[in-house]
């Protein structure tokens, strides 16, 4: 394991309309996949993947994770359980820690919190993170929202423009803080 270098991925959620939330909610997700990260905010590492989309609420849809409403919380835990996805896919074996600024997230995915609602979704998160966890070192960590850690920022941005399943600004032209 000590041969391949550590994997970082920063997850965020985001909902502008995040009161009063409703299966009719706009809601997105994003993850930043990033080689060689230490995880203290400069943003160094190389970056490998990204992703982002918007929250899925329909039962009947094919890429519905179990989400009941759009909201910050259901953009958090559909950003973690694409990146589980995205782990058991493309991921070599090695240390990987996924990074969030949500507590929520990352404390329903392992376990430590007991979800309230949308629980379908925290079910499949719980069941991903222990099926990635017998292929890869796999960790948590909490990074503090909006201070600027470049990757976690991406991330925001990639969440944010998921709502609207909208495109995001490529990485060469996108500064930290720009949704």
């Amino acid at each position: 394991m000590a041969d391949t270098p550590p994997v970082s991925i920063y997850i965020d959620g985001s909902c502008i309309e995040n009161r009063n939330v409703t299966a009719d909610t706009a809601a997105g997700w994003g993850f930043v996949v990033v080689i060689g990260d230490r995880g203290v905010g400069r943003g160094t590492g190389d970056l490998m993947h990204e992703s982002s989309g918007p929250v899925i609420t329909n039962p009947n849809s094919d890429e519905w994770l179990g989400a009941e409403v759009g909201s910050n919380n259901t953009g958090e835990l559909s950003a973690m359980v694409h990146a589980l996805r995205w782990i058991l896919v493309n991921c070599p074996k090695g240390e990987v820690t996924i990074r969030a600024d949500s507590m929520y997230a990352l404390r329903i995915t392992d376990g430590s919190w007991s979800a309230k609602a949308n629980k379908k979704l925290a079910l499949l998160s719980q069941e991903l993170w222990k099926e990635v966890a017998q292929v890869v070192d796999l960790h948590n960590a909490h990074v503090k929202a909006h201070s600027g850690h470049r990757w976690n920022e991406r991330a925001d941005h990639l969440a944010y423009r998921g709502q609207g399943d909208d495109e995001p600004i490529p990485l060469q032209f996108w500064r930290p803080g720009q949704r």
